[in-house]
């Protein structure tokens, strides 16, 4: 949903005659730290089917690559409202996974709105970073529990910490689009800290 959520922040940003031109000077702390995780996620996802030690690592892969995004986010999270938002998302989900054997738990009653082959293959195992939720999880109303049907375009499963995330998401990058008019206007996560 974090994708959807950026390509509506964008479109909106848009409707309310924003440019995407400040993205290009926006100045993160410890900027490669993010490239490089999304880098390493795609990667985990496309191959955990492929490679059984991948499928095994990639549990605790994901908590790497939560833990570090989570430091990334924390770093930069004076530049915006938004950032902070998106951390705070970011680590109700990390919670709900960490305690749960580094698996998001996902509603089977929520995911009968997806497709039947979906919920079969979490009860395989077939997804990694996801598992079946039960009696037995660790503070599972943070997990995907939140069903998403029409008239949202797609059928989705959601947590508390994907809605968060993205309202943090919609408020930075509506006020890079909309409140920055100027590459000068634009201030970076260290120029914050100095002050």
């Amino acid at each position: 949903m974090v994708f959807d959520g950026i390509i509506l922040s964008i479109l909106i940003g848009f409707l309310r005659r924003g440019s995407i031109k400040g993205f290009a000077y926006l100045s993160f702390r410890a900027g490669w730290i993010f490239p490089l995780l999304l880098l390493v996620e795609i990667l985990v996802f496309v191959f955990q089917t492929s490679y059984s030690w991948v499928a095994t690592l990639s549990a605790p892969l994901f908590m790497i690559i939560y833990i570090v995004g989570l430091i990334f986010l924390w770093l930069n999270r004076k530049m915006n409202i938004g950032i902070l938002l998106l951390f705070i998302g970011v680590l109700l989900n990390f919670i709900v996974m960490f305690v749960n054997g580094g698996r998001m738990p996902v509603s089977l009653e929520a995911a009968t709105i997806l497709d039947p082959a979906y919920a079969e293959a979490i009860k395989n195992g077939l997804y990694g970073k996801h598992a079946v939720l039960t009696d037995h999880t660790l503070v599972g109303f943070l997990g995907d529990v939140i069903p998403i049907t029409d008239p949202y375009p797609k059928d989705q499963v959601i947590s508390i910490g994907d809605i968060v995330m993205n309202i943090g998401i919609f408020i930075f990058i509506q006020h890079v689009m909309v409140k920055t008019n100027h590459p000068e206007e634009v201030l970076t996560s260290t120029q914050i800290e100095g002050r």
